[in-house]
């Protein structure tokens, strides 16, 4: 299996299915082509999220500002899954989490001037990812194409600052419907809920479901991530809370 992971939208993410599928019979997995544009930190975000449900893979990234600098391409493995993309921090995260604690290994792709200076999707990572998928994630260190990178930009999410009443933490993403996602473990809510916390001053109630405030109302709780999540039951909690990506929260008990 290979799974695709961008910011393009369409079509661009069909030309890239097409040379996998030209040069291997992998199957293709779309997981998302619409993270924010060029936004590496959220794609990051989503990608440990989604990736580690699927079995063993090649997953291709490309979330890719740098796209025709000096910037390398980077085949990691990590356990039993192998990671493709831009040597831009995105796939850092994701390789953490999928080598499970055991360390992961990269490998500098190297490549030939591509076709296009601004499709490094199509052009070079495509066909690296089916190169490695044909190859076997065991054999990323043994193809011609690969040097073990000396180094590689190493992504890292905020800590928050935790307290004994609160916490200051800082918005990670806002998800489609608005949920303001934050980087505060949802652990800092163990015995909240049912009563309120302080959201930048203002008392807001603590729930374990969007539908137990009415609709329209804003609520603090944790999401699947496993993170706390500010949110309005069939609104936006971004618009509510007036918060956006990068920006600070601070949660009081």
């Amino acid at each position: 299996m290979i799974t695709l992971s961008s910011d393009f939208g369409s079509p661009y993410p069909a030309a890239m299915k097409g040379v996998i599928c030209r040069e291997s019979d992998a199957r293709i997995e779309d997981v998302a082509h619409d993270f924010p544009r060029q936004d590496v930190r959220a794609a990051a975000f989503w990608l440990t999220q989604t990736l580690p449900h699927f079995p063993p893979a090649v997953h291709c990234v490309v979330v890719d500002p740098g796209v025709g600098t000096d910037r390398a391409a980077l085949v990691v493995r990590a356990g039993d899954h192998a990671l493709v993309g831009p040597d831009n921090g995105v796939l850092a995260p994701v390789a953490r989490q999928l080598a499970d604690g055991d360390g992961f290994e990269a490998f500098e792709w190297i490549y030939d001037d591509p076709a296009s200076t601004t499709f490094h999707g199509r052009d070079v990572f495509a066909p690296a990812a089916a190169t490695v998928h044909d190859a076997g994630v065991d054999s990323v260190e043994g193809l011609s194409q690969t040097v073990p990178a000396d180094e590689w930009v190493d992504l890292r999410f905020p800590d928050p600052t935790l307290r004994a009443d609160g916490a200051t933490g800082e918005v990670l993403v806002v998800d489609g419907f608005g949920n303001v996602i934050t980087n505060v473990p949802g652990e800092t809510l163990d015995g909240a809920f049912g009563e309120t916390v302080a959201v930048g001053g203002e008392r807001v109630p603590v729930r374990r479901a969007y539908a137990a405030v009415d609709p329209g109302d804003r609520l603090v709780t944790v999401g699947s991530h496993g993170n706390v999540e500010l949110a309005v039951n069939q609104g936006r909690g971004d618009e509510a809370f007036g918060l956006e990506t990068g920006a600070t929260v601070e949660l009081t008990r």
